[in-house]
């Protein structure tokens, strides 16, 4: 009798211990979420849910998307002018922006402004400045590559490359 309760307590035990395991790989499952991928090149359509503003890097948000992490990518930083959090009036113009982007057509040029709700943020740069990148890519090897021509062209000879994310605020 003894053996056959201490199997039984066994068989228990290792069948709780199973669910539990089968319960958490579920939770897991649909816990995690994809990064959502940077539409790096501004000749391809970038199939969002959200509308972001021409000087913004846009990356794919689903409709009904929970949480909004891009994937990292890399940049090179071409141009920083010095600015204070709350002045909104401080950027590289929208002009010294499209100069850039007819440099490089088929990789997207940003600018970074305001620290405000409805913009874009980037980490891994100064908060003291608002610069103007160009995606290089999702890899090191992609982006220095990229980083060769940007430094080739002799337009930009401070510009710097980091790795980088970007998010904004659905909410």
């Amino acid at each position: 009798m003894r053996t056959s309760i201490k199997h039984l307590t066994v068989t228990l035990v290792l069948g709780l211990a199973f669910a539990t395991m089968a319960t958490s790989a579920l939770g897991q499952k649909r816990g995690r979420h994809r990064l959502l991928a940077i539409c790096g090149n501004p000749q391809i359509t970038c199939k969002t849910s959200v509308t972001f503003k021409p000087y913004d890097l846009p990356f794919r948000i689903p409709e009904r998307a929970v949480i909004y992490e891009p994937e990292p990518f890399y940049a090179i930083v071409l141009k920083s002018v010095p600015a204070k959090d709350d002045d909104c009036n401080a950027f590289v113009s929208e002009t010294d922006r499209l100069a850039a982007q007819a440099l490089w057509p088929d990789h997207k040029v940003f600018t970074d402004r305001c620290y405000d709700i409805e913009n874009l943020f980037y980490t891994n740069v100064n908060s003291t400045h608002r610069f103007m990148g160009v995606y290089a890519g999702k890899t090191l090897a992609e982006a220095k590559r990229f980083f060769a021509t940007v430094k080739a062209s002799g337009k930009f000879p401070g510009a710097n490359l980091r790795r980088m994310r970007t998010a904004f605020n659905g909410t």
